[in-house]
């Protein structure tokens, strides 16, 4: 399901609003519960480590009709992180990596959105871990929109983004034996978000 449709195949720059889709514009908190956030970065130059954040909150603000005025923020607690070891899991919450005593959360702003091509968007904003602020981008798919059994209005985006760790000052890392590291500066983060409409407060 696209949010636009191309008016020609001749003027790429002309594109048309699906009226039926005009309803998505308003304010939308992310359900944390139905949400994931995570992250792949290689181990010993040979297996892939997955991990995610299982505390985070965020509110969306979408444009259906203009999708460069939407907007969104997510706020992530360190100390969540989940990687299925604890002992690894404490390593990144100390000093080498996050030092999430001292940083409790990573953050999101995003400063602008484009479409990429019918179901595809790409939201750029700055990404702050510790005290480091950085830009990026992440390309995102629409899924979807549904009214779940309880009445909520919700819709559904995945994305995902390859950052460079060392860029947010992430530089740990130990030597192996047989050459390479042990931690990859290549981190690729994941999303997926269902977000749920906000109702107008009554008067």
């Amino acid at each position: 399901m696209s949010l636009f449709n191309r008016k020609s195949e001749t003027d790429s720059a002309t594109i048309a609003v699906n009226p039926e889709l005009a309803e998505l514009t308003g304010d939308y908190t992310i359900d944390p519960s139905h949400s994931s956030i995570g992250f792949t970065v290689r181990h010993a130059m040979v297996t892939n480590v997955r991990g995610s954040f299982g505390k985070h909150e965020g509110t969306l603000s979408l444009d259906g009709s203009k999708p460069e005025n939407s907007s969104a923020s997510i706020d992530v607690e360190m100390e969540s992180i989940d990687t299925g070891a604890p002992d690894r899991d404490g390593h990144l919450r100390g000093a080498d990596f996050f030092d999430a005593e001292t940083f409790p959360k990573m953050t999101f702003r995003s400063t602008g959105t484009e479409q990429a091509g019918g179901d595809d968007y790409r939201i750029t904003g700055d990404l702050t871990i510790k005290d480091v602020t950085k830009p990026l981008t992440i390309d995102l798919e629409f899924n979807g929109k549904a009214i779940d059994p309880y009445g909520n209005e919700r819709v559904g985006f995945e994305g995902s983004a390859t950052i460079s760790r060392s860029d947010w000052g992430l530089t740990w890392n130990a030597a192996l034996e047989s050459g390479g590291v042990v931690v990859s500066d290549k981190v690729k983060l994941v999303f997926d978000i269902s977000a749920i409409k906000n109702q107008p407060q009554a008067a």
